[in-house]
C-alpha cells in the first residue's frame, strides 16, 4: 500500500508501474485522489498502456521509454477519500 500524495508525479508512478510489471506484482495506491489532475491524466495513459498489453498477452512491451517484460499477475488497485482531500 502506497499513500499518494499532490508531490507524486508521473515519472516516479512510471518507475512503480515498471518494477510491479516486470515482477508480476501488485499494488494498492492510496488517496489517489490528492495527485494533481494534470498528473492524472499521464498515469491513466500509462496504465492503458499497461492494461493493453496484459489482455495482448503480450509477454513484453515498451513502456515509458524501456522494454520491459510484462507478467500476468501484474496488477495496481486505487482507493480514493473524495471528500477528504
Amino acid at each position: 500500500v502506497f499513500n499518494c500524495s499532490d508531490g507524486l508525479d508521473y515519472l516516479a508512478m512510471a518507475k512503480f508501474f515498471k518494477g510491479l510489471a516486470s515482477c508480476g506484482a501488485w499494488a494498492c495506491f492510496d488517496e489517489f485522489n490528492r495527485i494533481d489532475l494534470e498528473v492524472l491524466s499521464v498515469i491513466a495513459q500509462q496504465i492503458l498502456t499497461l492494461t493493453d498489453g496484459l489482455r495482448r498477452g503480450t509477454p513484453r512491451i515498451v513502456f515509458e521509454g524501456s522494454d520491459i517484460p510484462l507478467v500476468r499477475g501484474f496488477s495496481s488497485f486505487i482507493t480514493m477519500n473524495p471528500g477528504y482531500a
